[in-house]
C-alpha cells in the first residue's frame, strides 16, 4: 500500500523500498522512532532535518555541528565518521515551544490549529524553518503563539537521530 496510516496501523512489519531496493524493514514503531536513514525518516511521518557535519561518533551515538555553531547529539543508527555530512532528525512532536527557560530563539512564521494539537512553523536564524507540534493541553497552559511571536524551541536530550546524508 502507499497509504502510510493504513500501513502503520495494520502491519506488524513494513518494508521501505527506494528505487526497487529495500532500505529498511521493521515494525511500524521501529521505522518511525529509529529510521536508519534520512530517506526513511522523511518517508514515514514528518521530520525536521538540520544538516551539518559529524564531529564525534562512537558506540551508536554521534554529535553533529549544525548551522550557526549549534551542536546536536543523538543516536546514530548506522556507523558515522567525523567529518561526514549528516543531518539531525527531529520529529515535530519532540520539540517544545515556550516563552521562558532555555532553548533556541525562534520566531513563529505560521500557526495551524489541528484539533488535538497545533502545528507551528518557526524560524531560527541559523537552522531556518522547521515544524513544531504542540499538544492542545500544553498550548492551553502557555497561551499559544501567533505569527510574529518570539519563542524558545527545545527538545529532550537524546530525541535527535543523527542520520547519514542520503
Amino acid at each position: 500500500t502507499h497509504d502510510q496510516e493504513e500501513a502503520l496501523s495494520m502491519s506488524d512489519r513494513i518494508c521501505i523500498m527506494r528505487g526497487g531496493r529495500i532500505v529498511q524493514v521493521g515494525s511500524p514503531r521501529e521505522l518511525y522512532d529509529r529510521p536508519a536513514s534520512k530517506y526513511v525518516a522523511d518517508f514515514v511521518g514528518k521530520s525536521n532535518f538540520f544538516p551539518g557535519r559529524v564531529t564525534e561518533a562512537s558506540q551508536g551515538r554521534a554529535t553533529l555541528a549544525a548551522a550557526g555553531g549549534l551542536v546536536i547529539g543523538g543516536a546514530a543508527p548506522v556507523a558515522m565518521a567525523p567529518g561526514q555530512a549528516a543531518a539531525a532528525s527531529l520529529r515535530p512532536e519532540q520539540i517544545a515551544l515556550s516563552r521562558k527557560g532555555e532553548g533556541l530563539p525562534v520566531t513563529v512564521v505560521n500557526r495551524i490549529f489541528l484539533g488535538e494539537h497545533t502545528e507551528y512553523l518557526v524560524r531560527h536564524a541559523g537552522l531556518g524553518e522547521f515544524l513544531v507540534l504542540v499538544p492542545r493541553q500544553a498550548e492551553a497552559a502557555s497561551g499559544g503563539f501567533e505569527p510574529g511571536d518570539a519563542g524558545l524551541a527545545s527538545w529532550p536530550d537524546g530525541a535527535a537521530l543523527i542520520l547519514g546524508d542520503d
